[in-house]
């Protein structure tokens, strides 16, 4: 499978591919990085973040659990109801409504098969960078529920971007709801500590937490599960 066929793929929507004869590693450096960087740009620039069509892979062994890139490999769900920027498929409102999201402009994400989800999950895993990522950052104490509910909600703001539930919250950033699924907690610890460290041009902002805040929205985080069976 050659790099147009994949970029065709791409252009088709959700297409499943024929199974991947090659690596792990060679299926992502084939049907990845037309749309993902797996290894660290050199210049972390403004221009990387605006012209990227997905977001960067070269630390997904640092934020993804691994049984979830294996499920949702083989049936993608949108993740980023803007895209990866979302000022490119916002259209205005004539009426003075909110402004909407242009979902023709939204690309869906290829499919692999199962033998190929494992191969390409296997291989994320193993991109790391431990230097973004502190491991044992989160120190899984127990959550009050509720309050790290409001915190997440009202008190930081986080749904101005973000969606707890289908339906609510932002757009401009990924849903949360299957978060506890997907992210693995010291990622979600070290990246809301410090999002620049990870882009210094991210729009994500830094809110300067107190670590007892930053721990309760990790572990709300955590909670924050599909409820359909995988």
């Amino acid at each position: 499978m050659n790099f147009n066929l994949v970029v065709g793929a791409l252009a088709l929507g959700a297409t499943t591919l024929t199974a991947w004869a090659g690596s792990g590693q060679d299926l992502l450096k084939q049907q990845c990085v037309a749309c993902h960087a797996v290894s660290k740009p050199e210049k972390a620039s403004l221009d990387h973040l605006w012209e990227r069509k997905g977001p960067d892979l070269h630390y997904a062994g640092n934020k993804f659990n691994r049984e979830w890139l294996v499920s949702w490999l083989q049936n993608p769900t949108t993740l980023r109801p803007g895209g990866v920027m979302y000022s490119k498929v916002v259209k205005a409102s004539a009426n003075k409504e909110a402004d909407a999201i242009d979902s023709s402009k939204l690309a869906e994400h290829i499919k692999l098969s199962k033998e190929d989800a494992v191969s390409a999950a296997d291989a994320l895993m193993a991109l790391k960078d431990d230097a973004l990522v502190e491991k044992g950052a989160f120190k899984s104490a127990p959550v009050n529920a509720s309050m790290a509910a409001m915190l997440f909600s009202k008190l930081r703001g986080c749904t101005s971007c973000h969606a707890a539930k289908p339906g609510s919250g932002g757009a401009s950033g990924p849903e949360m709801y299957t978060a506890g699924d997907r992210l693995q907690p010291d990622f979600v610890v070290s990246y809301m500590k410090d999002p620049q460290k990870f882009d210094p041009h991210v729009w994500m902002p830094t809110l300067d937490l107190n670590d007892g805040d930053v721990q309760k929205l990790a572990g709300y985080i955590a909670t924050l599960k599909s409820t359909e069976k995988k």
